[in-house]
């Protein structure tokens, strides 16, 4: 193939355009996720600090990542501009419904907390303050729901990628800002999932498959308030994308055919192809760093990048066994791959341990896990020459193609027929599945059904998966799952090995144990880090395979046009309809406007006393982060919701005594009267989400929040 050499000036291709947009969301969050993680453990996680490192460091990523990028799309201005117009439209439905789950009742206003104290003090863990009510007193808690009382401070739950992600919205925008970062998250999904697509499936495809993707309820969901999920999706398909790229930038050095970029007329072509194979492995490195960051986002981030350990070895493998030339990339991809995961495993250790402690029973045999397949992937890469001739027999074993394709359908028939076959029980042993079992009590009466609440409704997991993509994405996706298996198996289509291992291997584990309380929308965040954007990713190559067959059987463009057409439509429909119950009904709202005016009208000094238990928890650590004073609760005896009254008359005195005005806070007026003349702070009256445990939501249920403030 003759390559022709372009002027440098010349405008860049739509495809060119399309690629780029669709990896720098991923850099771009590498990059602030290493400066941010770097100052927090040094407890300098400010603007004047974070956002110029920040910044530089993920320029220098989107430098290194996407210089001298090859033409890896071919797509049309029509084409990218449908894209783009996908993304922002979702950005701007979201943003004008978005949530305001500030009060702690649930993950996202933990997470939204964990951020605002982040924006606020810059460092963890958060001190007690005991100081502000006389000293340490054995009444004094300053544990809340979602956040833990360890080693003589508060230690926020979960990982703190998210958190990092979220505060440069409170830095520039206070509450509001904050709350509009997830609808541009979720316009950023939509881009890279649409690289993805247009890489391994065509860029005529990236549009459909966005708005697929944008209309999916899960989707919409996570896109409107502080969770954890979307910025995983970026970084687990934003890492798909940059291997992809690299793979590309290899085969365009050694081979100096496909898409080389433009370049002055005085650069040699064997200077730039030396310079591809270069970037091909910088692009590897940044792919395992992407990839491995996803642990410092969610610790089940461990799960989802074990095939990316697995084909780092491979590419080893391959590389000794001298088979194929992707091999040079297996090393920077596991380097990069270690570095990011060392980084999010670090962090959960030294920031997170008490909720890694809490999760110990799920994550310990997952280390373990990742400990044998380290270890297998080192051994069998070190052994490559000698199992080569092995797999090269293997291979050749009659109708072992259709076999490996006929796995993936038959892995599918079995979790639909699941529900026939098993019942998900788990009894609680442990205070917190206790307290599992009574909410599932509870959300089975308010749904009518038969009361039992060991019951976790597992085994309907494709189910769940069908309410919100439909019957036609997973039918398409499992055909395209058993096409591409069966190819591979006879040694064609490497490069969808490892997409297909990633959906593949993180879709199986999340339907057999999703790991979450099981009412819905609250349980499909666990199928949006990899299950729908991957299905759906399967689907529309399923939708192209069925119009390239029409093709192949001599049917003629207008059949195939009108194949391709019906099969959108039937794509987009079914996740439509689903969405439609609740896409256009925000969730909390007015929180923002309450919880403002609760902290305007503390007084200054204060000290607050929270002497109700379902208060406590949900305003703790609210009013110590986001109202900026010092918070504790009064203990009380198990089966009380109010502490013993001599208890809170001696904090009283003792927090008089510093100089400070005690103030206490409860959720009804008569649960203060006895201490001072209580005045409402707090009257909200909003709309949550639904749960539903048998089918998908299709409204929201009222939700009531008081709050009563008394100075003694």
């Amino acid at each position: 193939m003759r390559i022709t050499w372009l002027d440098h000036t010349r405008r860049p291709s739509a495809g060119r355009v399309l690629a780029v947009v669709s990896v720098v969301p991923a850099l771009v969050l590498a990059g602030w996720l290493v400066a941010g993680l770097s100052l927090l453990l040094l407890g300098w996680f400010r603007p004047i600090a974070a956002l110029p490192l920040g910044l530089a460091v993920a320029a220098v990523l989107c430098r290194y990542g996407l210089r001298r990028l090859p033409e890896t799309v071919e797509a049309t201005a029509w084409q990218a501009s449908g894209v783009v117009a996908a993304a922002l439209a979702s950005g701007v439905f979201n943003g004008l419904l978005h949530s305001e789950q500030l009060v702690v009742r649930r993950d996202p206003a933990t997470y939204a907390q964990y951020a605002v104290w982040l924006a606020g003090h810059g460092s963890l863990p958060i001190p007690y303050q005991q100081a502000a009510f006389g000293g340490p007193d054995h009444a004094l808690r300053f544990d809340s729901a979602g956040f833990y009382s360890s080693g003589g401070a508060v230690v926020p739950q979960f990982m703190p990628g998210a958190p990092l992600i979220d505060a440069p919205g409170h830095w520039l925008g206070g509450l509001t800002g904050l709350l509009l970062v997830p609808p541009v998250l979720g316009a950023l999904a939509v881009l890279v999932l649409s690289g993805v697509v247009a890489r391994l499936v065509g860029a005529r495809w990236a549009a459909p498959a966005a708005l697929v993707f944008a209309v999916s309820l899960p989707i919409l969901y996570t896109s409107r308030t502080t969770f954890s999920e979307i910025p995983s999706m970026i970084l687990l398909f934003g890492g798909i994308a940059l291997l992809h790229d690299a793979q590309v930038r290899l085969r365009s050095g050694i081979t100096g055919l496909g898409y080389l970029p433009s370049l002055p007329s005085a650069e040699q072509p064997g200077r730039v192809r030396r310079a591809q194979s270069d970037g091909a492995v910088i692009g590897a490195e940044l792919a395992g760093l992407v990839f491995g960051l996803a642990v410092l986002v969610r610790i089940d981030g461990l799960r989802d990048v074990l095939p990316v350990l697995v084909y780092a070895g491979l590419l080893i493998a391959l590389r000794r066994a001298g088979i194929r030339d992707e091999g040079r990339l297996g090393v920077p991809l596991l380097c990069g791959l270690a570095a990011g995961t060392i980084m999010g495993v670090a962090a959960g250790y030294i920031l997170s341990r008490p909720y890694l402690n809490y999760l110990s029973g799920s994550l310990r045999p997952l280390l373990a896990i990742c400990g044998a397949v380290l270890v297998l992937t080192l051994v069998a890469a070190l052994a490559a020459p000698r199992l080569a001739a092995v797999l090269r027999r293997a291979a050749g074993i009659r109708r072992l193609p259709e076999i490996a394709g006929g796995l993936v359908v038959l892995v599918m028939v079995a979790f639909a027929a699941r529900p026939w076959l098993q019942t998900v029980l788990r009894r609680p042993t442990t205070p917190e599945d206790r307290l599992n079992y009574e909410f599932i009590e509870r959300t089975q009466t308010a749904n009518g059904l038969p009361v039992d609440g060991a019951r976790l409704y597992y085994e309907e997991s494709l189910y769940w998966v069908i309410w919100y993509v439909g019957v036609p994405v997973v039918v398409l996706a499992t055909l395209a799952g058993a096409v591409l298996t069966r190819r591979m198996v006879r040694g064609r289509g490497f490069g969808w090995l490892l997409p297909l291992a990633v959906i593949g291997w993180t879709t199986l584990t999340t339907l057999y144990r999703p790991g979450i309380t099981p009412d819905h929308p609250w349980a499909a965040r666990r199928l949006v880090p990899i299950v729908i954007p991957g299905l759906v990713l399967l689907a529309v190559w399923g939708l192209r395979w069925a119009r390239d067959k029409a093709r192949r059987m001599g049917y003629g463009p207008a059949v195939q046009n009108g194949l391709a057409a019906v099969g959108v439509v039937l794509l987009l429909v079914p996740p439509a309809i689903t969405s439609a119950g609740t896409a256009f009904t925000p969730v909390e709202r007015g929180e923002r406007a309450a919880v403002e005016a609760m902290c305007a009208a503390l007084p200054e000094r204060a000290s607050v006393l929270i002497v109700e238990r379902v208060t406590g928890d949900r305003l703790t650590q609210l009013v110590r982060g986001t109202c900026g004073v010092p918070t504790a609760r009064v203990a009380f005896y198990r089966g009380a919701d109010v502490p013993v009254p001599s208890d809170v008359d001696r904090l009283i005195g003792r927090t008089r005594a510093t100089g400070r005005v005690p103030v206490l806070l409860a959720a009804r007026a008569d649960q203060l009267s006895q201490y001072g003349a209580p005045v409402q702070v707090m009257k909200l009256r909003t709309r949550q989400e639904e749960r539903s445990l048998v089918g998908p939501p299709d409204g929201t249920w009222s939700l009531s929040m008081d709050a009563w403030m008394a100075l003694p």
